[in-house]
């Protein structure tokens, strides 16, 4: 069809240009920016295909594999095949409101399919590609789900599954029973909608990746992430023709954030390496080949990366973040002196857009994640008291509500009315405020524990554990203790070059004791493998529960290192 701006377009443009003119002026942004809010909107038809129209040879996407074979299409070229695929699912049966199991790795196809779902109404239900048949049987359950989109070599995942009434679709090759997704190559590209796509309809449905419990599922609608990623974009500091690469698994909140929604709305291009084992020597290289201009990744790459060569890479993107959990300061540091970049953090959740973060060409305070962004009212309220002040629960205010914010916990009204109690939205994120209005993390609500009464933040802990030279990765969890009811132990993954043992144990102690108060300091240790949710956050639940485990009565782990034994 031929792509047609509308009213809701012309209102998403004008945000959009106000906030990329007003890039590096946060205060300005902040207070001139306007929530585009349309009754009805359909992202794909009334914004990406009508970029496509008006700049159909500019790159929308770029995969870079392994083995440096590149594979790049443009906006029109993804207008077009989506328009496809949408008529070819349609025919498939794919309407309106029908929910679909996408589960597939970063390859064309799953913009693919984003996009033809969209421009249909259906409901997407991302997965990641490594997730188990329980997993699985779960979306397909709580998602009421009546299709599966999967790679072909995933499809045996789903045989133990009653998928009766589910059409199942495999991509990269047939499966016995599975409709073939090359054969959307043979269909029509003359799409049209069946009617307006009202802006409240459901679009996205994420379970969550459950770091302290089950996961959730979370409902975003046609406005909330597709309009409500403009401060994402802002954050990142995107502009038209910007070529950016964001280090995310598709299946997850971040990946629709920085690979589909943010850059997108930017007019730039999506790039993608696709390494099955990281290389920092190897993506550095890849960056400057393709010339990446703007740059996100989670902590943990960032951690490896300062394990390497920094200076490998010669043309460093002119912006750089960081998301998923706040970085370190020595990470920061170590980057903005080999890169002359300052990597600025950014605050949000799966429920949410970006709605706290660094913005470019802002001072940055070191260990803070910035100030809140446009379209959001944040504060932090006190979790027993209610009451609102410099430190307690990062709340972002219903009073406008901003576009961005999830619809509902699906299915579970008792959680959504608790989410949104009082009139704000609770993140279950513990910060502090300063006088110019910058936050600080603290950790989340679960995570903070108390030792000889004193609160204590693992996040500050763990900061101070990675300016040691041996510590590549720490999680620090409470320990139980009979005179202090807990002290904090640290787990910590070792640099390249560093064994365990009882001397570096006694290096890392002696680095927590020079640089943290005696009631912060760590007074176990053990070295150990992190576990992480399968989008890479830290599990320090099962840590908590493991320490637990292990210290009930009197028993202590052999491979537990303490302070006492090794300093006197």
């Amino acid at each position: 069809m031929t792509a047609r701006p509308t009213a809701a377009t012309e209102e998403l443009h004008r945000a959009r240009s106000f906030l990329v003119d007003h890039a590096t002026d946060y205060r300005a942004a902040r207070d001139g920016f306007v929530w585009p809010r349309p009754e009805t909107f359909n992202w794909a038809l009334e914004w990406f295909d009508v970029i496509a129209a008006e700049h159909p040879d500019r790159p929308a996407l770029t995969i870079v594999e392994e083995d440096l074979s590149v594979g790049s299409w443009t906006y029109a070229e993804l207008s077009r095949r989506s328009d496809q695929v949408a008529t070819w699912l349609r025919g498939l049966g794919v309407r309106r409101g029908e929910r679909i199991v996408l589960m597939l790795g970063n390859q064309v196809e799953l913009w693919e399919v984003i996009l033809a779902a969209m421009k249909l109404g259906a409901v997407v239900i991302p997965a990641s590609t490594l997730l188990s048949t329980a997993d699985l049987a779960d979306r397909l359950d709580r998602g009421h789900a009546r299709f599966v989109i999967a790679r072909s070599v995933d499809a045996p995942k789903f045989d133990p599954l009653d998928t009766a009434g589910v059409t199942r679709i495999s991509v990269g090759g047939q499966a016995d029973g599975w409709a073939d997704y090359a054969e959307s190559a043979a269909g029509s590209a003359d799409f049209e909608p069946e009617g307006e796509t009202r802006a409240s309809d459901t679009l996205l449905l994420y379970f969550t990746s459950g770091t302290t419990a089950s996961p959730k599922l979370v409902e975003h609608s046609h406005v909330s992430y597709p309009i409500g990623h403009l401060t994402t974009m802002f954050w990142i500091g995107l502009r038209p023709g910007d070529v950016h690469m964001n280090i995310s698994s598709p299946g997850w909140a971040k990946h629709a954030w920085s690979n589909v929604f943010a850059p997108w709305l930017a007019g730039a291009t999506v790039f993608l390496y696709n390494y099955q084992r990281f290389d920092a020597a190897a993506l550095m290289s890849v960056m400057d080949t393709h010339g990446v201009t703007t740059f996100c990744a989670p902590p943990t790459v960032w951690r490896m990366l300062i394990q390497s060569d920094l200076r490998q890479l010669s043309k460093p993107p002119r912006e750089v973040a960081g998301a998923g959990e706040p970085l370190n300061p020595e990470v920061i540091e170590q980057v903005r002196a080999a890169w002359g970049v300052t990597i600025r953090d950014g605050f949000g959740q799966t429920e949410t857009t970006v709605c706290i973060a660094n913005s470019p060409g802002q001072p940055v305070k070191d260990g803070s994640m910035g100030r809140p962004m446009p379209g959001f009212g944040m504060v932090l309220v006190d979790p027993l008291t209610g009451e609102r002040g410099t430190e307690g629960e990062i709340c972002i205010e219903l009073d406008p509500r901003p576009v961005s914010l999830l619809t509902s916990y699906h299915g579970d009204v008792e959680r959504t009315a608790e989410a949104m109690a009082g009139g704000v939205y609770h993140t279950g994120d513990v910060g502090s405020i300063d006088e110019d209005g910058y936050i600080t993390y603290v950790g989340r609500a679960d995570d903070v524990f108390k030792a000889s009464d004193y609160r204590i933040s693992p996040f500050e802990l763990e900061s101070v554990l990675l300016e040691h030279e041996s510590v590549a990765e720490a999680a620090v969890v409470p320990s139980p203790d009979p005179l202090r009811l807990a002290v904090p132990k640290a787990y910590v993954v070792l640099a390249a070059g560093f064994e365990p043992g009882p001397e570096v144990a006694r290096a890392i102690f002696e680095h927590s004791k020079s640089h943290l108060a005696g009631y912060k300091r760590i007074r176990r240790l053990e070295f150990a493998e992190l576990p992480k949710t399968i989008s890479g956050k830290i599990r320090r639940v099962e840590l908590r529960g493991r320490e637990t485990e292990i210290h009930a009565g009197d028993a202590s782990p052999a491979t537990e290192y303490r302070e006492e034994d090794l300093l006197r």
